[in-house]
C-alpha cells in the first residue's frame, strides 16, 4: 500500500531539476518528463521513481515470463526497460553482434518513492513502510544543489573523445547491400544504425541528461540509472500506450531538419508534410503496427487516428502517426507488448527479415537502444518510450556510447541517409561535448 501527499509548487522547472539531483543518491532511479508536451492525455508533467524495493533483472532468456510474474507478484507501479534484444524469444533469432556497455535484458523496480507533478502539484506516493519521510524528503528536494558531479565522483570531467564505429565509406556501402536486398524483394523497409562511441572516459550524468533534456525537449525523456548503468534520453516517439482496454502506439518515420528562420522553418515543415518518400515509409510502418496490435486486439478496432502528422521539436520536425486500438479489459499487459515489440518503426517490414538483416548489417548489438523504457501501473496500464535519441553508459567500464538510424526503402539515397543520421546525433553530441549549463 501507498500513502499520497499532495504539495504546491510555483517553479515546476526548477522542482524538476532539484528531483533529479536529488533521486541520483539511490542505485535506482526513473526519471521521466513529458517536456509539457501532449501527446495525448497523459495526466502528469513529470513522474519520478525512487529507489528499489523489488528488483527484477533478466540478463538472459525468458525475460517477459519472468516479468509477467514479477507484475502479479507485486501488483504495484515498476518502473524499467526492455531491451531490443528480448525480440530473441519472441521470434528465432539470435544477437552475436559486439556488446561494450552490459545492460540487462530486461530490467524493472518496484519503487520505495514516486513522486508524480501534475501542473503546479506535486504528489508523493510512497510505500507506507516509507511514509513518515515524505515532509522531510520535500524540503530536502527543495534545498537540492547542482553541482557538477560524474558518475564516478569526480567533478567536471572533460568531454569524451567521440569515435565513430563504422566509417561514412562503410556505412555507404553496408546501405548499397541491403538496397540490394530490397531490390530483390527480401524486404520493403529496413532501418539501419551506427553506433557513435567513447572508452575510457567518465560523463557527469546529471548534467549531460539535463542538457540534452533543455536542448531537445522530447516528450519522452527519460534519465534511468540501474547502478552503474545509465539511460540519458531524449526520445520523441511512444512505443506503445495502455489505458484500460485502449491500446495507442505512435511511430515515428521522417525527419527534418529546423532553422531558426520562422519562414524557413515553416517550409522546411511543409515540404516534410508532403514528401512522398517520408510518407510511404510512415505508412509501411503503420501497416506493420496495425497488423501487430491487430493479434490481441478486438476485431475491427484497430484504427489510425492520425497518418503523417508533422510535429515539430526543438531540434527537428517529425512524421508521426497514432494508430489505436480496444483490447479485452482482462488481457495481460505482457501479452501487447510480446505481440508488438520491437517496434516497427526501428526494424522495417516484414519484421522478421528486417531484423535478421540488421544482425548481418551492423556492427554492434543494440541492447537497450531501439528498446523501450517506461511503466506499469498497479492496475496493468502501461506506457513506453522508443529509446532514440540517447546516450547509454556504463560508468563501471567508462564506456558511452549513442547510436542513430535511418529508415532504408526503395527510394533511398545512401549519402542522404547518411546525413540524416547526422542530424540525428546532433544533440547526443552537443550533450556530452558541452557542459551545458549548471
Amino acid at each position: 500500500m501507498r500513502t499520497a501527499k499532495t504539495f504546491i509548487i510555483e517553479d515546476i522547472a526548477t522542482f524538476k531539476k532539484r528531483l533529479l539531483y536529488w533521486s541520483h543518491q539511490n542505485t535506482h532511479v526513473s526519471f521521466l518528463d513529458t517536456n509539457a508536451h501532449r501527446m495525448d492525455t497523459s495526466s502528469f508533467e513529470a513522474i519520478c521513481a525512487v529507489g528499489a524495493e523489488e528488483v527484477l533483472a533478466v540478463s538472459e532468456a525468458n525475460a517477459l515470463q519472468l516479468l509477467r510474474d514479477f507484475k502479479k507478484k507485486t501488483q504495484d507501479w515498476l518502473f524499467g526497460y526492455i531491451s531490443y534484444d528480448v525480440k530473441n524469444e519472441i521470434e528465432d533469432l539470435s544477437s552475436q553482434n559486439c556488446d561494450r556497455l552490459g545492460f540487462n535484458q530486461l530490467s524493472f523496480f518496484r519503487p520505495k518513492k514516486i513522486i508524480l507533478i501534475r501542473e503546479a502539484k506535486v504528489e508523493f506516493l510512497y510505500l507506507n513502510a516509507y511514509k513518515d519521510s515524505i515532509d522531510a524528503d520535500f524540503e530536502a528536494i527543495g534545498r537540492q544543489t547542482f553541482l557538477s558531479l560524474s558518475s564516478s565522483g569526480d567533478p567536471t570531467p572533460p568531454p569524451p573523445k567521440i569515435k565513430l564505429r563504422v566509417t561514412r565509406d562503410a556505412y555507404l556501402n553496408t546501405l548499397e547491400k541491403v538496397l540490394e536486398k530490397i531490390y530483390r524483394g527480401d524486404i520493403y523497409e529496413v532501418n539501419i544504425c551506427q553506433e557513435f562511441y567513447a572508452e575510457g572516459t567518465t560523463i557527469d550524468v546529471l548534467k549531460t541528461f539535463w542538457h540534452l533534456n533543455q536542448i531537445s525537449e522530447a516528450p519522452f525523456s527519460c534519465f534511468l540509472k540501474e547502478h552503474d548503468h545509465y539511460v540519458l534520453c531524449a526520445s520523441p516517439e511512444r512505443y506503445l500506450k495502455r489505458e484500460g482496454t485502449r491500446v495507442i502506439s505512435q511511430p515515428i518515420k521522417g525527419t527534418a531538419a529546423r532553422s531558426g528562420n520562422p519562414e524557413v522553418d515553416a517550409h522546411l515543415k511543409g515540404e516534410l508534410a508532403k514528401d512522398l518518400k517520408e510518407r510511404s515509409e510512415n505508412i509501411m510502418i503503420v501497416d506493420l503496427v496495425r497488423n501487430d496490435l491487430s493479434r490481441v486486439a478486438k476485431v475491427g478496432s484497430v484504427d489510425v487516428d492520425e497518418l503523417c502528422a508533422v510535429y515539430s521539436f526543438k531540434q527537428v520536425h517529425q512524421m508521426i502517426s497514432t494508430v489505436s486500438a480496444e483490447v479485452d479489459k482482462g488481457m495481460d499487459s505482457i501479452d501487447i507488448i510480446k505481440a508488438s515489440f520491437p517496434m516497427g518503426s526501428m526494424t522495417g517490414a516484414p519484421k522478421v527479415a528486417a531484423m535478421e538483416i540488421i544482425e548481418e548489417m551492423e556492427q554492434t548489438k543494440r541492447g537497450v537502444y531501439s528498446g523501450a523504457v517506461g511503466y506499469f501501473t498497479p492496475t496493468d496500464d502501461f506506457d513506453f518510450n522508443v529509446v532514440i535519441r540517447t546516450i547509454l553508459y556504463n560508468s563501471d567500464s567508462n564506456y558511452v556510447s549513442f547510436t542513430v538510424g535511418s529508415a532504408i526503402t526503395a527510394k533511398a539515397i545512401p549519402s542522404q541517409e547518411y546525413a540524416e543520421c547526422l542530424l540525428k546525433a546532433k544533440a547526443m553530441r552537443e550533450a556530452l561535448e558541452s557542459s551545458g549549463d549548471a
